[in-house]
């Protein structure tokens, strides 16, 4: 099966994936044609995004300040909840310095983070 190759090939399939998806819907059958197409141009694209353009795994710090966006916690009462001071917290985000076993535990027990994006593998 033909792969796409260059960044252009991807950027004009794309666009033909736009237009398809203002034809194609819920109601159109699996054996129409604009399905079909979109359906192979669409497999075309996940296999190029996963050799040129893989999505990496998020870090603790990203993953960090969106539960305390989706919880609505600032520093202070993340601070709380993980037992350690402000300040503290505030290495933590920044990246100067690394939650030790404990906290990282209760990070992401209390956090509901996967425990492999805190220990960073």
């Amino acid at each position: 099966m033909r792969t796409i190759e260059t960044k252009v090939e991807y950027e004009v399939i794309n666009n033909r994936i736009e237009d398809l998806l203002k034809i194609v819907d819920n109601e159109t059958a699996v054996g129409d044609k604009n399905f079909i197409e979109l359906d192979l141009l669409c497999d075309l694209v996940v296999e190029y995004e996963k050799a040129k353009e893989p999505i990496k795994p998020p870090t603790l710090i990203e993953v960090m300040k969106l539960r305390m966006y989706e919880r609505r916690l600032n520093q202070k009462l993340l601070s709380e909840l993980l037992g350690v001071s402000t300040s503290r917290v505030s290495e933590y985000l920044t990246g100067k310095s690394e939650p030790p076993l404990k906290i990282a535990r209760d990070i992401s027990l209390k956090l509901d983070i996967d425990p492999e994006i805190v220990l960073g593998v």
